[in-house]
């Protein structure tokens, strides 16, 4: 897998899939984007819909960290326990994920230190980050792994776009994940593309189309049940 650092909008870096002609973020704003979409409007919208100082989180895709590190810092700073699960088929080598300025631009205590413990820490055990937060990631492909009916409270869905792997979008592999949900879960992902909330709407979720992250219209939240609070100022 052919890798190349480049910098976004908001300047902190990404990766650009090479082979793919893929990037890992939005040129828009890597930090930005992932805010935006996972942290706002799925792991805090989560924890104040349902008052809850306790979360199973996985996550399809762990690419660089950035989600994970962000998730970290917001367990430490709401003082919320987060059981961080993430799968990736093809991990990325720890001398290139180094070289990204993440632990500059995120204000966090140690941010450095935890960026690379969540990187050393061993593929397929279950490691201790921080008291507030967990972290299992799973070299695996989602085709293959098999998990647990009824056993997260967030989804982030942070494959690459349908154009470029389509097979992580296909209406089995949807309906692998939403098995996986609580009855209040919440799905969250930077796509919005109408074949997508048609897919989700088919296998029972309630879908909402939000305002995107800089750059990008729209993005897509999606639930098992009707909410009356459908968003985060």
């Amino acid at each position: 897998m052919s890798l190349r650092q480049i910098y976004t909008a908001d300047g902190s870096s990404s990766l650009l899939n090479v082979e793919l002609n893929e990037t890992y973020h939005s040129t828009h704003g890597a930090i930005q984007e992932s805010n935006h979409v996972f942290i706002k409007n799925g792991l805090r919208f989560f924890t104040e819909s349902n008052q809850s100082s306790q979360v199973s989180l996985f996550e399809v895709g762990f690419g660089t960290g950035l989600n994970a590190l962000l998730a970290l810092k917001f367990s430490i700073e709401n003082k919320i326990k987060i059981d961080y699960s993430s799968i990736e088929t093809f991990p990325i080598d720890w001398d290139v994920i180094s070289q990204l300025n993440y632990s500059d631009k995120i204000s966090l205590d140690n941010a450095k230190i935890l960026f690379e413990k969540i990187h050393r820490s061993n593929w397929n055990e279950e490691a201790s980050i921080d008291e507030y937060f967990s972290l299992t990631k799973i070299s695996q492909s989602i085709q293959s792994v098999e998990l647990k009916d009824k056993n997260f409270d967030v989804i982030f869905f942070d494959a690459f776009a349908p154009s470029k792997q389509p097979e992580m979008w296909e209406k089995s592999m949807l309906e692998k994940i939403v098995r996986t949900m609580k009855p209040t879960s919440v799905f969250v992902t930077y796509c919005a593309k109408g074949q997508l909330k048609r897919d989700l709407k088919s296998l029972g979720l309630m879908v909402e189309s939000l305002p995107g992250p800089p750059g990008k219209r729209e993005m897509v939240r999606a639930y098992l049940k009707k909410r009356t609070n459908t968003g985060v100022d």
